[in-house]
């Protein structure tokens, strides 16, 4: 196994180079984590246990402490809240089995950085070391990360098993199609495939499909010359370029047009792209992730996807699981969306109760995990004691006043167990019925573009509603 030059950490001759603290009971797996570290020009020190690690934090003061969660003496949470007091700076990694995930999340709420699922592999490690090493280079240089390490929270052994694939995907260069409802992560999943391959130190650049018109669409893709068409008053490089080397994030792919679908296909082909008024092609060197919420295959039948483009995208297919199917993730969830939402407001983190997560785990989640987000924001701002409970999932009387809209006041009454996705499409009903089924006009009203307007009506047909035809 090696690690480029450039992904290294600190040169171990330098005068301030890292420190970092392997805490754990077994001497062997301290060795081998050791050693791991050593490669990236790190200093490492071990530690038998929580006890022995808090007396050494505080002469060598590390920049970052690895420790496993169940250990003798002192636990692994135990010894996150004491390092978080005695060194509030120290970056913290939690080794723990799967049986133990929940507690680990639980030492986040704490402040550990992130958390290992054991059995993992030393190139795992070594790439969580290098997120935080790009986290803490750019913070002193006060930019944004450049890098994320967001965790995927989840003790479902489905998603467990998903993730495990992953894994092995990741270390490929295999295009990857990922399916799923909306709301269900799926570019949470395209950040976990491009955080564990190669590519991870390279550029992920992501591109919606339908944010964009065509027009614009197309020179976000493959950039343009200057002079090409007006407007172009300076060169601009595509996605394709900007993510030369890294990963390239096609988000809603079924939602590109015919024509660029042939563009697109061409480059994955050739491995080059043409500008927009360009006179020679570029060549780029990218991996490829797109996602949708609808069958691509169904897709290709009704002639709206290209057949070639497709089995092109569909070399590596993952399906993600909607909330619904993995309800024994949903108080993991609500918990650390409660979590964010007292952090984010400078709240007190309250306690989810019993009847509270048997009423969550018993609704549809059309929406799946943003719509249980969302639910949690409102939550934990209309809670007013220590506790959220079902009273506080949904306002008493079951009203939820959304936004004014153009000039009119729009009022959503939901059922006790209505969701966001069920007020929003009445909503969307309502505002076409209004203008006598204008999309234009409703668009407009409802300050969304035509083309979100048209994918969730498409939506709302693909699941049996009756949707009146455009009118102009």
């Amino acid at each position: 196994m090696s690690v480029q030059q450039d992904l290294q950490g600190p040169s171990a001759t330098s005068e301030e180079t890292r420190m970092v603290l392997i805490v754990d009971d077994e001497p062997s797996m301290r060795t081998a984590l050791s050693e791991t570290v050593r490669r990236l020009g790190y200093q490492v020190r071990g530690a038998i246990d929580g006890v022995d690690a808090i007396e050494q934090i505080e002469r060598i003061k590390p920049w970052l402490v690895v420790t496993d969660l169940k250990m003798p003496r002192l636990t692994g949470l135990e010894l996150v809240k004491a390092i978080k007091q005695k060194s509030p700076q120290t970056f913290i990694v939690l080794m723990t089995a799967y049986g133990t995930v929940e507690t680990a999340v639980e030492a986040m709420k704490y402040g550990a950085n992130d958390y290992l699922l054991k059995p993992f592999s030393t190139d795992l490690l070594e790439r969580v070391i290098l997120n935080l090493q790009a986290t803490t280079a750019t913070d002193e240089q006060e930019g944004p990360a450049t890098l994320e390490a967001r965790a995927i929270l989840t003790q479902d052994p489905g998603m467990i098993r998903l993730l495990t694939t992953l894994e092995g995907v990741a270390a490929s260069q295999a295009t990857v199609l990922i399916s799923g409802e909306s709301g269900t992560g799926k570019e949470l999943m395209a950040r976990y495939i491009h955080a564990r391959s190669p590519r991870a130190h390279r550029p992920f650049v992501a591109l919606n499909c339908a944010a964009l018109p065509d027009s614009l669409l197309e020179s976000e893709l493959f950039g343009h010359e200057r002079g090409a068409f007006t407007g172009a008053i300076q060169k601009k490089l595509g996605k394709f370029e900007m993510a030369h080397t890294g990963t390239l994030f096609l988000d809603e792919i079924s939602e590109m047009n015919l024509g660029l679908q042939s563009k697109l296909l061409r480059v994955l082909q050739e491995r080059e792209v043409d500008r927009i008024g360009g006179r020679e092609p570029v060549p780029v060197n990218i991996r490829v992730i797109a996602t949708t919420n609808r069958s691509l295959y169904h897709e290709v039948t009704q002639g709206r996807f290209r057949e070639d483009l497709f089995y092109r995208l569909n070399v590596f297919p993952v399906t993600v699981p909607p909330l619904r199917d993995r309800s024994g993730d949903i108080p993991l969830l609500a918990r650390h969306f409660l979590r964010s939402s007292a952090q984010r407001n400078g709240l007190t983190m309250p306690t989810l109760s019993e009847r509270a997560i048997a009423d969550l785990q018993q609704r549809p989640w059309k929406g799946n995990v943003r719509e249980l987000e969302n639910v949690m924001e409102r939550a934990i701002l209309v809670a007013t004691g220590g506790a959220v409970d079902v009273d506080h999932l949904m306002p008493g009387d079951g009203t939820v006043p959304v936004r004014e809209v153009g000039a009119v006041d729009t009022l959503v009454t939901a059922s006790a167990h209505g969701s966001l996705w069920e007020m929003e499409r009445d909503l969307i009903f309502k505002t076409l019925a209004r203008v006598k089924e204008n999309r234009t006009h409703a668009a407009k009203e409802l300050g969304i573009s035509i083309r979100t307007l048209r994918n969730k009506l498409r939506e709302y047909r693909d699941m049996g509603y009756q949707v009146e035809a455009e009118k102009s």
